[in-house]
This record gives C-alpha cells, sequence and structure tokens, in this order.
C-alpha cells in the first residue's frame, strides 16, 4: 500500500507557523498542538489516504489534510462538505 510510505513518516510530519494557523482557522479546532492532532488523525484506522501528484490527502471525520509527499509539510486541512 502506498499510505503505508507516509505512515512509516508520520514522525516527520511538521507545519509552519502560518500552516498551523491556517489549520486552526479552517479546520476550527482549538487543539495546542495541531500538528500532533493531525498526526493522530491521520493514524485513525477509519483514515482514507490517497496520494496524488506530490500530495498526499488524508481524509478522516469530515477532515481532508494535505500532506507534501516529498517534504512531509502539512500545507492545509479543510471540513469537507
Amino acid at each position: 500500500m502506498d499510505n503505508a510510505i507516509l505512515l512509516t513518516h508520520i514522525d516527520m510530519i511538521h507545519t509552519t507557523k502560518m500552516g498551523k494557523e491556517r489549520i486552526r482557522k479552517n479546520i476550527k479546532t482549538d487543539a495546542n498542538d495541531v500538528v500532533e492532532y493531525c498526526r493522530k488523525k491521520i493514524l485513525d484506522r477509519s483514515c482514507v489516504i490517497y496520494k496524488r501528484g506530490k500530495n498526499w490527502y488524508c481524509e478522516v471525520d469530515n477532515i481532508r489534510i494535505t500532506v507534501n509527499s516529498f517534504s512531509y509539510t502539512i500545507i492545509t486541512a479543510h471540513t469537507i462538505k
């Protein structure tokens, strides 16, 4: 499975300061550590992970988390409508 690559590198997932604020605003979370919040969502057994182009997309609990497949940077997260 391709998603095993992302799960193997779960500890490398990070984001920028601006990314943290964007994620917090977009998914309306008050989590102190949004990176850890996203990691837990990605590790959830019901999370659907797929790769399209240069990004991984992780969908769980009506949230889509976008992770760059080269740098493992969380680019953004959005609620799925």
